[in-house]
């Protein structure tokens, strides 16, 4: 074994890492173990924000069935057509609020839980042939439409009697390249992003326009159709704000109508048994049945979706007190990371504007991304457009706690960080020159840089 990978081995140990490097080769140290980081509240949040943030994680975790009226299944609204019934099914990895969850967790290793939600309470539905037990939590997306189909239909709960909607033929449209697939992003630190000001986000992005027109990077911003201003939130930056992002996900993830997407979605004869919107502001608290309450009782669950968001922190990278191998090997990482032009579209720090949240104004946080959306070539394309962004366009991936994330790009196609690495370059990717530096460096330096990211 050369120094090289005796060093990289002792990284992987110091950091809680399951990999055995290969002599001249690289490999990606897999997701690490220990605290997860993440999930927690902005730490300089007053009492009555915490109090917000707390109620409103909670009400994050509440699972949904049709009417609310089944044990541990409170919730109420769920379908007609779902993917989830509950906001944390979906947002698990490394904690509530994270990514997709996954069996190589080494916190919470747990299967997909879209198999056996399938047949939850009677349900009568098929499990598509792309979910599965060992893979990631998956929305579908007709090419033909652009829209979101849902897995699952209420048919056969007991909660549902009468109810008949059958699930799409995906097979069909799997037969006919009809279907693409997008995994959950995650929330955390997401308030950080929503208070950063369009001015700071094209200033940083124009900072860096020289040195991206040298490697074939573009890029511009997807925006709002209405009033011009940025969107950033989810794939393709599609949303404006966190409220929107949730009350979209609410009503085309669980089914849910709210104050925001008001109509039911598979509304079809026999399957709807609320009136909307199911979600609304309450005009009394739900637990002392008073026109006062808290801030989080008072509000919708749309509303306490979108504060949970806001005000969770960042998630947090390694620890920084490890071995000297780990040390050098990933501040080696970092300087390669920067110097075959990574950081110019992964933007390491942004700064917030003013806040009226304590000790959210003028924060500088790490995202690991510049919020625009990027032309990712025919490799990573799905044909789908949303807003200005197109079918190859993506926003940059926020690499903030990617060394616990379990599953990469759009769709999940992968759990091997160097294989999503790769996936940047194809025909018409702007990322082209940037991984043609990446496959130039030697291996030990390529096995920098997945050290490094892993400990984000």
């Amino acid at each position: 074994m050369s120094f090289h990978h005796f060093l990289t081995r002792l990284t992987c140990v110091a950091l809680g890492l399951a990999c055995t490097p290969h002599l001249g080769a690289q490999t990606d140290p897999g997701p690490r173990g220990g605290p997860a980081g993440a999930g927690g509240k902005y730490p300089t949040l007053n009492v009555s924000e915490t109090l917000l943030f707390m109620q409103a994680q909670a009400r994050f975790q509440e699972v949904d069935s049709v009417s609310g009226n089944i044990s541990g299944e409170t919730g109420s609204g769920l379908g007609p057509a779902f993917n989830g019934n509950s906001c944390a099914q979906c947002h698990a990895q490394p904690a509530v609020g994270g990514a997709s969850p996954g069996l190589s967790s080494k916190q919470n290793p747990v299967p997909n839980p879209q198999v056996a939600l399938a047949t939850l309470d009677g349900a009568n539905n098929t499990v598509p042939s792309f979910i599965t037990a060992n893979g990631p939590v998956r929305e579908v997306r007709f090419v033909s439409d652009g829209g979101v189909h849902n897995l699952y239909t209420i048919a056969g709960r007991s909660d549902a009697k009468g109810c008949t909607l059958a699930q799409p033929n995906f097979a069909a449209n799997l037969a006919s390249n009809n279907v693409v697939l997008r995994i959950p992003t995650s929330l955390f630190g997401l308030g950080l992003v929503e208070m950063t000001p369009d001015a700071a986000l094209q200033a940083s992005f124009n900072s860096t326009q020289a040195a991206r027109a040298a490697l074939g990077i573009g890029g511009s911003f997807n925006t709002s159709g209405n009033d011009g201003t940025i969107t950033r939130f989810g794939w393709k930056a599609q949303n404006k704000s966190l409220l929107m992002f949730a009350g979209e996900a609410y009503n085309v993830e669980i089914g849910v109508s709210n104050e925001l997407f008001p109509n039911e979605r598979s509304a079809v004869a026999g399957c709807v048994y609320n009136g909307s919107p199911e979600d609304a502001t309450n005009l009394l608290d739900p637990t002392t049945n008073l026109p006062v309450g808290s801030a989080s009782a008072m509000s919708s669950d749309t509303v306490n979706f979108a504060a949970f968001a806001r005000l969770s922190a960042p998630p947090q990278p390694a620890p920084s007190a490890v071995t000297a191998a780990a040390v050098s090997s990933n501040n080696n990482g970092q300087t390669m990371f920067t110097a075959i032009g990574c950081s110019l579209c992964h933007t390491t720090s942004l700064t917030t504007g003013p806040s009226a949240y304590t000790g959210m104004s003028n924060a500088t946080y790490h995202p690991y991304s510049d919020f625009a959306v990027h032309h990712m070539g025919s490799g990573l394309a799905d044909g789908i457009t949303q807003g200005a962004a197109t079918g190859d366009e993506f926003r940059t991936a926020p690499l903030w706690g990617v060394g616990q994330r379990l599953f990469f790009l759009h769709d999940g196609r992968t759990s091997d960080l160097l294989q999503a690495i790769l996936a940047h370059a194809s025909s018409g990717s702007e990322a082209n020159g940037v991984v043609a530096r990446f496959n130039a460096l030697t291996a030990s330096q390529k096995q920098d840089v997945l050290n490094f990211l892993r400990s984000l």
